[in-house]
């Protein structure tokens, strides 16, 4: 609230005068006092009429209509320097943005060395799709999957050609009986990730 604000209401509180009447005698609207009083500045009247107003119903309040006009305009000034402070800290100099570009590089970066830190050391990834039914009646069974395409597959210690986009498939021969296929997909860096099915041949 501004000072010059609180003199106004103070004296009229002190006089005990009603704001309706003051509206009358002077012939401004109520809400226009009220923003005076209250420091309401979005409500304030256009210029000139506000400081017609201000000095107007400083008078009326018996007060020094120049002085409090003088102080309405010091108040309305340091209330500007502040809000204007508060936006130029938040405005985007060349500077700032220079700045701002660098940390959002840095971060980047340093999220991708975190990524490719956990890509080295995590086990590759592994999909197979094994048959749907446990038991088949066939002397050969297609076996198919994904992993990362820099790993190496081996299906039952043979090695399989991966394809580009990591997939990999093959068709191995079955027993009649029980098959235990395991299938192993090594990193680069060693690690292993194993998925094994046991698949029953009905031949």
């Amino acid at each position: 609230m501004f000072q010059a604000s609180s003199l106004l209401k103070n004296t009229r509180l002190d006089k005990e005068w009603e704001l309706s009447d003051i509206s009358k005698k002077l012939k401004v609207s109520v809400k226009y006092l009220e923003a005076l009083e209250n420091g309401e500045v979005v409500c304030y009247p256009q210029e000139p009429y506000c400081s017609l107003i201000i000095k107007d119903y400083a008078d009326y309040l018996g007060l020094n209509g120049k002085d409090v006009l003088s102080l309405f305009r010091r108040d309305f000034e340091q209330k500007n320097k502040v809000k204007n402070s508060i936006k130029n800290s938040f405005s985007f100099t060349p500077k700032a943005t220079f700045t701002l570009s660098i940390i959002l590089i840095i971060f980047l970066f340093i999220f991708y060395l975190i990524s490719e830190y956990y890509k080295f050391h995590l086990p590759p990834k592994l999909k197979v799709n094994w048959p749907l039914e446990a038991t088949v009646s066939a002397s050969t069974v297609e076996i198919n999957g994904v992993t990362d395409p820099e790993s190496t597959i081996r299906i039952n210690d043979d090695l399989i050609m991966i394809n580009n986009d990591g997939t990999f498939q093959k068709k191995i021969q079955l027993s009649t009986g029980e098959n235990l296929v395991i299938i192993q997909s090594t990193s680069s860096n060693g690690k292993t990730t194993i998925e094994q099915k046991t698949i029953n041949s009905a031949l």
